[in-house]
């Protein structure tokens, strides 16, 4: 074997095409076995093997520093820098995360998650580089529909002027995590079907050296052009044309399944643990129906499938009721605003996480224009994706402050449904959802339809205590409830339901028969909704509050109960920490 071998770089830097060619195999048989029991990013990293076999051949990392767009593609990078074992030996496969990561490595140099970034990342890397007087290589490796984002465009135009070293290599696998969207790939198209040789070369329009490879699954052609352009004095892209999930049948005939998998069958390419989100379901059953009854309606994606799964099937039926703007959320929520303006209907779905790059457009081009869309924000817990790069708890004090915003936490299946048909049916403001993740299908009240008056909804009556659980977090507030009804404590419960302001009427009556409030959101305290329910408060002395959230810190790849027990974010531990207040 090759692979087991390899400590750093320099490692391959001897070997011939044919050992080239047998460590190819070698990473891929480690990749697949690795992602058959841990999961992981698969379509990606399959379809660059040999890009970056041929990176490590030619330059001197971490001397000539490459940067990873969305790291999607890193793991093959990870395997030639050390961390081999990491895909060789499944009780090390925690040892590393998804992305890349410098507390790992000194061949890595940013944490990325997020799309569209390795350009602007890398013409600063650059700038640096010339301010000090260096020499080293900057590479940018950017693919997987990350040439969508505006980022990526308006780096691509700074490096067009640079006068210096940037390579730029885009991997052009015509796939983003679905299919492409947006003219440029038009473009890319008809540079494929040309050799590089089209009229309309979006690189070169933008100032910048170009070089084709026709396939950049070719290690030895991809050696030769990165030799060609080690050492520039200018900024040069180089387009590689990739198969997206080269080695395996399954991912190269499913790009868009395999774009990322769970633990499967290599041998039928079968989920192990098949599972459907029950939110997810009634989310895209809502958009189909709306789709079907509302003829101004438009459910928007950024690359993602929306967020809510929608598979091809479900895509084709939505017909013109459905727009991928490609990776480019800021356009999303500026797109949605003039739909709204326009007298659509627009719902715009994405990650929490991605949300976090289009506060100015939600502030600006929505809020300020008071324009009735809504906002879907998926996974918007801790109890969803762990990595640093995509945690997605910060939501709440970002949308909450915003004038004009309505953010909303249903807390159940039920309530959610009702949320979503009440949100595009309203036209006086613009409105943010935040999808549970809890598994509470049936409320435990009468949900109500109408949503246009801001007021919280009591779930039971109780005294001495009043617990206000937001959204994901109303099961674990009455779950303490029923702990400390074990004590003889009976707490009032309440679904705040709004997050974007305070029902202050029901907060004052909670002051004639509560003594604490305990308040619980499912995101970090600092700005967040406690904080608010505890300055309405203020000096008051015969009442005391305590906020229950997470700490305002990058957790990396955490276990989300681990967590959830260190913030005291558990029932037993919620009840212990209030007998003993009332006590006090």
């Amino acid at each position: 074997m090759y692979l087991e071998k390899i400590t750093a770089p320099t490692d391959i830097k001897g070997y011939h095409a044919q050992e080239r060619r047998a460590l190819a195999r070698e990473m891929r048989e480690a990749m697949l076995r690795r992602a058959s029991i841990h999961g992981g990013h698969f379509g990606p990293d399959f379809g660059a093997v040999e890009a970056i076999i041929a990176l490590h051949t030619v330059f001197d990392s971490p001397k000539d520093k490459i940067v990873f767009d969305v790291s999607h593609q890193c793991y093959p990078h990870k395997m030639l820098t050390g961390r081999a074992a990491a895909y060789l030996d499944e009780a090390h496969y925690d040892d590393v995360s998804g992305y890349t990561n410098p507390e790992e490595s000194p061949h890595d140099f940013f944490n990325v998650g997020h799309t569209s970034t390795s350009i602007s990342l890398a013409t600063g890397l650059a700038k640096a580089r010339d301010l000090a007087g260096r020499k080293e290589n900057i590479i940018a490796f950017i693919g997987d529909g990350s040439m969508s984002g505006g980022e990526a465009l308006e780096g691509l135009n700074v490096a067009g002027e640079m006068e210096t070293n940037l390579i730029i290599v885009c991997n052009d696998n015509d796939r983003s995590i679905a299919e492409n969207h947006g003219g440029m790939y038009r473009g890319l198209k008809e540079l494929r079907e040309s050799g590089g040789m089209a009229e309309h070369n979006l690189f070169r329009a933008m100032g910048l050296d170009y070089r084709y490879v026709a396939d950049g699954n070719d290690t030895e052609a991809l050696i030769a052009a990165f030799k060609e352009v080690k050492d520039i004095n200018r900024p040069v892209v180089v387009h590689i044309a990739t198969q997206k999930g080269k080695g395996y049948r399954f991912a190269e005939e499913d790009r868009e399944t395999w774009h990322y998998r769970m633990p499967f069958d290599i041998e039928t390419g079968v989920l192990k643990a098949p599972y459907t989100d029950p939110f997810q379901a009634a989310s895209v059953a809502f958009v189909k129906e709306m789709a079907k009854t509302h003829p101004q309606f438009v459910y928007i994606a950024a690359g993602t499938m929306g967020g809510i799964g929608l598979s091809p099937a479900d895509r084709a039926e939505l017909g013109p009721h459905y727009v991928d703007v490609g990776i480019a959320e800021e356009h999303a929520v500026a797109m949605a605003s003039g739909l709204a303006r326009g007298g659509a209907r627009p719902i715009f779905g994405t990650y929490s996480t991605f949300f976090q790059r289009v506060y100015d457009q939600m502030a600006q081009d929505v809020a300020i224009n008071g324009s009735p869309a809504v906002f879907l924000s998926v996974g918007a817990s801790l109890y969803y994706m762990n990595d640093v790069t995509h945690l997605g708890f910060f939501d709440i004090p970002m949308f909450s402050n915003i004038p004009n915003l309505v953010f909303l936490a249903p807390g159940s299946l039920e309530e959610y449904k009702a949320v979503l048909h009440w949100a595009v049916q309203q036209t006086a403001h613009p409105v943010m959802i935040r999808m549970p993740v809890m598994e509470d299908a049936a409320s435990p009240y009468p949900v109500r339809t109408d949503y246009n008056t801001l007021k919280f909804r009591t779930v039971t009556e109780g005294a001495d205590v009043a617990i206000l659980g937001v959204g994901n977090f109303l099961p674990l507030a009455r779950a303490a409830a029923a702990a400390l009804q074990k004590h003889g404590i009976h707490a009032t419960v309440i679904n705040p339901i709004f997050i974007s302001g305070l029902d202050t009427a029901l907060l004052t009556q909670l002051r004639e028969k509560h003594r604490l409030i305990l308040t619980l959101e499912d995101g970090i305290l600092d700005g967040g909704f406690g904080q608010k329910v505890a300055a309405f408060y203020g000096m008051d002395e015969k009442i005391r509050v305590r906020c229950y959230g997470l700490s305002k810190e990058f957790h990396d790849r955490y276990d989300a109960d681990a967590l959830a027990r260190a913030h005291h974010l558990t029932a037993p531990q919620i009840a212990e920490d209030t007998l003993a207040a009332l006590k006090g």
